[in-house]
């Protein structure tokens, strides 16, 4: 072992140390690791920060920007919305929403789609009376099972395509993945459908869950235009809408002045106002069922333009300027371009209309508009913005828009007419320029913290190859298995890969397995796909712990698990995973 080889060793070993204990922040540890690397003259200087140009950073970057125009669009609703049902069985639950988990996997990113059918993954067990913890498990390993089907579906995935194409001088296509990937991914699904939800401790089948904290209830006045509802619609029309999307409708409001007691079968009229009673995502998602609009809302041109506008809870302190006063008498929309579209007041139900009733120290208010105007607003009349309480406003008018945008670029990338990259960001432009995502949104969609982690490690793992220590591990590996099949060396690699992902961020594991599976290949002198595919699999399959994939980390505070519990599930899934992947990859990618 040459002095090179054990300083990237002990460097590589001290990472994996860092990034195990999980004190310091992953893109920080790659990073120091990268400019360790470079002092000690193992990179290259003129390609210290060649990662961050890399194809497979850049597609990621771009996946998550597309993905979140998609969610902005409403165009996952269009699926979404057709699958909660608290009559269903936990099993018929669990298999139909891991079903749409890794399809949404399969086209953006797995983390996007958790967090798109989380909530309706909560709605539904709270409906239920069931414990979240059953099925929220299930649901983020579905999502993992379903990013291998396609080429942008996971980072593994993107980072041995483009590894391919470093090393053998062609990349893996966007649906080379799909019939390993599918084959897994079906077998996955049908076990946590099925079998694994079971295995959970005891404790998730004894009692429901109740960790979900309350939320406040606003009341709301939505407006209705002309082309929102069809002609002759009741208030008793709406009420099953109403009960699905939990709000509650309490009143009417025509020519300014409230109805009460109005009676189920009045008709609602273009002008008049619904008032209803929830909290704000399940306000935000009957406006847009119910094709109704908000007061003001002339005034927001510009921000649903530019795509930016969100629902924002604030508490008003005392001696707030808008205490004791109305949102009309502050000028808050006219002056300032924001809504105020609900008040909660400490539970109690509030009589007046929202725009003209007065504030009170303790109300916590529903503010719509766009982040800076809100900030702006809330500055000036001492409201205390709540952290982490907004809920993004859906442009549903432009789902099949974003649809036809996306599919337009994978078709594209297809038929071999545009290059990955390029396909996905003209997605990107298409949806900024369609006001789907503002300028702001663009940057805040990607998670820099995994694109650092990416660019500094890919310089680390050319100079791991460079160095010869790929292929020192390769033999050590080849040696193990020596006499034995190469389906053999393929399943001893996969295990080895599988075991570190679970403790190590997914890219990190890829990037250094993926030149030990092509140094393995030619050391036996077999087709290294096989073992390039083999590497993509067992490092997105991360079941065993909450910290080896986002999504299971996601899922650790609200659905209740200890660090204990992926295993029972996750260790017979990972078992499945081989048993399915290595036969399939051998059917396909022959040695």
């Amino acid at each position: 072992m040459t002095s090179d080889q054990t300083f990237l060793f002990a460097l590589f070993a001290a990472v994996f140390g860092l990034l195990i204990w999980g004190r310091i922040r992953y893109d920080l540890v790659a990073f120091s690791a990268l400019i360790v690397a470079a002092l000690a003259g193992l990179v290259p200087s003129d390609a210290i920060f060649s990662g961050f140009g890399h194809p497979a950073v850049v597609i990621i970057a771009l996946v998550l920007i597309v993905s979140r125009g998609l969610t902005k669009s409403g165009a996952i609703e269009l699926l979404a919305g057709k699958l909660l049902s608290a009559e269903r069985g936990l099993s018929g639950h669990i298999g139909l929403m891991s079903v749409a988990g890794a399809g949404l996997s399969a086209i953006i990113n797995n983390v996007a789609a958790l967090a798109l059918l989380m909530p309706l993954d909560l709605e539904a067990a709270k409906k239920a009376g069931r414990a979240i913890g059953l099925s929220l498990m299930p649901l983020s390993f579905a999502t993992i099972l379903g990013g291998m089907i396609t080429l942008i579906g996971t980072p593994p995935n993107i980072v041995i395509a483009q590894y391919r194409q470093d090393a053998l001088g062609a990349p893996f296509h966007m649906f080379d993945f799909a019939p390993v990937g599918l084959a897994v991914a079906v077998a996955g699904i049908l076990f946590v459908a099925l079998v694994g939800w079971r295995l959970l401790p005891k404790r998730f089948q004894d009692a429901p869950d109740s960790q979900d904290p309350e939320e406040n209830l606003y009341v709301a006045e939505l407006k209705v235009d002309a082309s929102s509802l069809e002609e002759g619609t009741t208030v008793g029309d709406l009420y099953p809408l109403a009960d699905k999307k939990d709000v509650n409708l309490i009143g009417l409001i025509r020519h300014g002045r409230r109805l009460w007691g109005f009676a189920r079968r009045e008709p609602i009229r273009a002008g008049d106002f619904l008032i209803v009673e929830g909290d704000p995502k399940a306000i935000e998602a009957f406006m847009g069922a119910a094709k109704l609009d908000f007061a003001g809302s002339e005034q927001h041109k510009d921000g649903i333009t530019g795509g930016s506008l969100t629902l924002k809870e604030a508490i008003v302190p005392d001696g707030a300027r808008i205490a004791g006063r109305t949102a009309f008498s502050v000028r808050l929309l006219y002056g300032h371009g924001v809504t105020l579209l609900g008040i909660s007041r400490q539970g109690r139900r509030v009589q007046s209309r929202v725009r003209h009733m007065v504030i009170e120290p303790g109300d916590v208010l529903l503010l719509l508009g766009t982040p800076d105007r809100i900030e702006a607003a809330s500055t000036w009349l001492g409201m205390l913005p709540l952290e982490g309480r907004h809920t993004d406003i859906v442009q549903r008018n432009k789902a099949w828009l974003a649809i036809a945008g996306f599919a337009l670029a994978i078709a594209a990338t297809v038929a071999g007419l545009a290059y990955l990259p390029v396909a996905l960001a003209a997605c990107a432009v298409f949806y900024a320029a369609a006001g789907l995502i503002s300028g702001s949104e663009v940057y805040e969609a990607v998670e820099w913290k995994v694109i650092v982690l990416l660019g500094a490690l890919i310089p680390l793992g050319q100079a791991f190859e460079a160095s010869g220590s790929a292929q020192l591990v390769a033999g050590g590996i080849v040696a193990l298995t020596a006499e034995a099949p190469a389906w053999v060396t393929l399943t001893l690699l996969m295990v080895a890969t599988m075991t570190l992902s679970d403790f190590l961020n997914n890219v990190a594991t890829c990037l250094i397995a993926a030149p030990i599976g092509v140094q393995i290949a030619e050391t036996l002198g077999v087709n290294p796909d096989p073992f390039l595919m083999g590497v993509a699999v067992a490092a997105s399959c991360a079941f065993l712990t909450p910290i080896g994939h986002k999504n299971n980390t996601i899922i650790m505070g609200p659905g209740g698990y200890q660090f204990g519990d992926y295993w029972r599930m996750g260790l017979p899934l990972e078992g499945l995973v081989l048993a399915v992947s290595i036969p399939t990859i051998l059917v396909v990618w022959p040695l």
